[in-house]
C-alpha cells in the first residue's frame, strides 16, 4: 500500500508506473514466473512472485537512477530494501483481504476508467489500446490479470480511505507546536578568549606533555597505511609518444571555429515596452538618476534574468545591432523599434571580437589531439591487459609486456596528492580503500581515461607516534586545551557575577522581518573590555554570524532571566535570557505556520492508525511467508 504521506496516491499509479520501467528488460530479467508462484499471503490474498519481482526491481532501478550508480542485490538486502518492498506488499494484501471480507469492490466503468487515463497507455489521440497489449505482454500480464489487479486496488484504496478519514491534529497540539515555533527571546550574549584571562597559558614541562600526549593518543596516531603496488596507464604518460597528422590538427581547429573566430559581442538585457511613449518616459527616468534598469523590470513584473539576452553580435541584435554596438561603454541605450515593440537595451559588457590564428591555436591544439590519441591507444590496449590479469599475470609483468607504469604508494585516508599523481584521483582512492589481500588485481577506468590496476601488499595498523617527533605539536594542543579549561573556569564567575549584575533592559521594539536586531551595550560594574551583545526578537531558527552555532539552541532552554554557559569544546560564551516573547498566533504567517503544523501532524497520525490498522489485520487474518520464493525471485534478479 502506498504511504499516507504521499496521500491521494493509489497503488494503481505506483503499479502503472511500474510498467514503465525499461529496466527489467534492459537488465536481463524478463519474467518472474516458474518456481513458486507466490512470495506468501495474507489470509486467502497471495503475493505473487511477479509483483514481488516487478516492485523490487522498480525501487533498484529508482534508487540506481538516484545515486548514479547500479546497486546490487547485496546493496539492496543490506539497505533493507528487501524488507520495506515486502512489508508494502504484505500491507497492501492485508487491506485487499479485508476489503474482500467486507465485499468492498468497483465497477468495471471505474476500472476502465482507471486503465484508459493511465499515463503508460497513452497515445498522441489517448488511450492506445496497442501500447496497452503490448506493455503488458513485455511485463507478462495477461489483461484479465492485470484488470483484476486494478479493481481489487481501487477497492483497497476505498477501504484506506475509510480508515484514516476524519483523523486530524488535536487543535491544542498544533497550537502548542505552533508556539513553541514562532516564541521568540531577547538574549545577551559574550564570547570570552584567551585575552581575557589574567596572564597568558605558561608553557608545560615534558612530563606534562608527555602525559598529555598519551591521554589524547587518538590525536597523535598515524592514520592506517595501506602499501599498495600499482601498474598505471594516463594519456599524459603517452602524449610525447603519439604521432600528430597535419590534417588532422588542421581539422581539428576548423571544428573549433566557433572558439577560435568569433565576432564583437555585446552582454545585454532587453526591456520591451507597450509603445514608444512608454518607453522615451523610462528612457527619461534612468538619464535623471529616478531608477535603474532593474527597477524598470521589477515595474514590469520581470526580473534581470527575464530580460536577459546574453552574449550577441551586431547581426542576432538586427534592428538594434546599430544603437547597441555604437554605445562605447556599459550603459542602457534606447529606445529601439523592435519586432516587439520600442524596447531600451542594457549593455552590461563589451566583448571584443576574437581572432586566435592556427599557429597561435596549435599548442593548444596539439596537446588537445595528443591526449585524445592517448586515450584511443590506452583503449586499444586495454583489452590485452585484461587478459593478461585475467590470465594470472602479476603487475610488474603487466607493466613489462604492456609499458604500463609501475609503482608503489603508502596509502592512507589522509594522503594528500598532487594533481596528477595518483593518489589524487577519486577512483583510485576509492579502490585503494577497499582492496583487501585477497582480491585480484583488475583493469580500472580512470577519469582522464587512464586505467590501472592495484595489489595490497600490506597493512600497517595506526601506531603512536613517538612523542619526540610530535612534540611541537602537543605543545600547541595542550597549550589549547588548557585555555579551554581556564576560559570555562573564568565563565563559571562571570556566570555567578551575572546573576547579581544588571545589563541594561532591553528596549521594547517591533523586531524587523528579516531578523533579530542586534546592539552592543556595556553592563554595569563589568571590569572585562568586551561588551555583551544584545540580540533582539531572536527566533529558534535564527542565525548569530558571530556567536557559537549553538549558542540559539542552548538560550532557547533557558527560562527567563537565567544565564548558562555554552561551551563547544572550542569557544566558551555566556548568554543570559533577557525576556521571552510568547508567539502570536494571530499574524498570517502564525496562521500559515499552524494550517501547516496541523496538516503534517494530522498526516502523521493517519500514518499511524493505518499502520495499526494493517498490523491488526494480518494479524487476525494470518500472514504466511514463502522464503524459498522470496529467494528465487532475488536470485533471478
Amino acid at each position: 500500500m502506498s504511504s499516507l504521506r504521499t496521500k491521494g496516491k493509489s497503488t494503481i499509479v505506483w503499479i502503472l508506473m511500474g510498467l514503465l520501467l525499461l529496466g527489467l528488460g534492459g537488465f536481463g530479467v524478463t519474467s518472474f514466473t516458474g518456481g513458486s508462484s507466490e512470495i506468501g499471503a495474507v489470509g486467502e490474498t497471495e503475493i505473487d512472485a511477479q509483483t514481488y519481482g516487478r516492485a523490487l526491481q522498480g525501487e533498484i532501478d529508482n534508487i540506481s537512477r538516484q545515486s548514479g550508480q547500479r546497486i546490487t542485490m547485496e546493496q539492496a538486502r543490506a539497505m533493507g530494501l528487501t524488507q520495506a518492498v515486502q512489508a508494502q506488499l504484505f500491507n497492501s494484501a492485508a487491506l485487499a483481504e479485508e476489503a474482500r471480507l467486507a465485499g468492498v469492490s468497483v465497477g468495471d466503468r471505474a476500472v476502465a476508467d482507471a486503465i484508459t487515463t493511465a499515463p503508460a497507455f497513452q497515445g498522441p489521440g489517448g488511450f492506445d489500446r496497442a501500447a496497452y497489449t503490448e506493455t503488458l505482454r513485455r511485463q507478462g500480464l495477461t489483461e484479465e490479470r492485470f484488470e483484476r489487479d486494478v479493481r481489487s486496488d481501487l477497492a483497497r484504496t476505498i477501504l484506506q480511505a475509510a480508515v484514516v478519514s476524519g483523523v486530524a491534529a488535536p487543535s491544542a497540539q498544533a497550537e502548542q507546536t505552533a508556539n513553541w515555533r514562532l516564541e521568540k527571546r531577547d538574549i545577551s550574549w559574550i564570547e570570552l578568549t584567551e585575552s581575557d584571562l589574567a596572564a597568558p597559558v605558561d608553557p608545560a614541562n615534558d612530563e606534562i606533555l608527555t602525559a598529555w600526549h598519551q591521554a589524547n593518543a587518538d590525536r597523535f596516531t598515524a592514520p592506517e597505511i595501506r602499501k599498495i603496488t600499482y601498474a598505471w596507464m594516463t594519456p599524459e604518460m603517452l602524449a610525447d609518444t603519439v604521432e600528430l597528422d597535419e590534417t588532422a590538427l588542421r581539422d581539428l581547429y576548423e571544428s573549433k571555429a566557433a572558439d577560435y573566430i568569433q565576432p564583437a559581442r555585446r552582454l545585454v538585457g532587453r526591456l520591451v515596452f507597450e509603445s514608444a511613449d512608454a518607453a522615451a518616459a523610462a528612457k527619461a527616468r534612468l538619464d535623471a538618476g529616478e531608477a535603474n534598469f532593474e527597477q524598470l523590470a521589477i515595474e514590469r513584473g520581470l526580473t534581470l534574468a527575464d530580460t536577459d539576452l546574453g552574449e550577441m553580435t551586431e547581426e542576432e541584435l538586427a534592428a538594434a545591432g546599430t544603437t547597441v554596438f555604437a554605445a562605447e561603454d556599459n550603459g542602457v541605450v534606447g529606445p529601439v523599434d523592435t519586432e516587439l515593440g520600442p524596447a531600451l537595451y542594457a549593455v552590461n559588457a563589451i566583448l571584443d571580437p576574437v581572432n586566435v590564428t592556427y599557429e597561435e591555436a596549435l599548442p593548444d591544439l596539439r596537446a588537445e589531439a595528443a591526449a585524445d590519441r592517448a586515450r584511443r591507444l590506452i583503449a586499444d590496449q586495454t583489452p590485452a591487459i585484461e587478459d593478461l590479469l585475467a590470465g594470472g599475470a602479476t603487475l610488474e609483468q603487466v607493466a613489462e609486456e604492456t609499458g604500463a607504469e609501475l609503482g608503489q604508494i603508502d596509502w592512507s585516508a589522509t594522503l594528500e596528492a598532487a594533481p596528477g599523481e595518483i593518489g589524487g584521483y577519486p577512483t583510485f582512492r576509492e579502490y585503494a580503500a577497499a582492496v583487501t589481500d585477497r582480491d585480484f588485481p583488475e583493469l580500472v577506468e580512470l577519469e582522464d581515461g587512464g586505467v590501472f590496476a592495484l595489489r595490497l601488499d600490506e597493512v600497517v595498523a595506526p601506531t603512536l607516534i613517538p612523542f619526540d617527533e610530535v612534540r611541537e605539536k602537543v605543545a600547541a594542543d595542550w597549550a589549547e586545551g588548557e585555555a579551554h579549561r581556564q576560559l570555562v573556569a573564568l565563565a563559571e564567575e562571570r556566570k555567578l557575577q551575572a546573576v547579581s549584575e544588571t545589563i541594561p533592559p532591553m528596549p521594547l521594539v517591533d523586531t524587523p522581518a528579516e531578523g533579530a536586531a542586534t546592539a552592543e551595550v556595556e553592563p554595569a560594574a563589568q571590569p572585562e573590555s568586551t561588551a555583551w551583545t544584545q540580540e533582539i526578537g531572536l527566533m529558534r531558527d535564527g542565525y548569530l554570524e558571530t556567536a557559537p552555532p549553538q549558542m540559539i539552541e542552548e538560550a532557547f532552554k533557558l527560562a527567563d532571566g537565567e544565564t548558562e554557559i555554552v561551551d563547544d569544546g572550542k569557544r566558551v560564551a555566556l548568554v543570559r535570557i533577557d525576556r521571552i516573547e510568547a508567539a502570536d498566533l494571530s499574524t498570517e504567517i502564525a496562521r500559515e505556520i499552524l494550517d501547516n503544523t496541523s496538516a503534517r501532524m494530522g498526516q502523521s497520525l493517519q500514518q499511524d492508525l493505518f499502520d495499526y490498522y494493517s498490523r491488526a489485520v494480518q494479524a487476525q487474518n494470518g500472514v504466511t511467508l514463502n522464503a524459498a520464493g522470496i529467494a528465487a525471485i532475488e536470485s533471478r534478479m
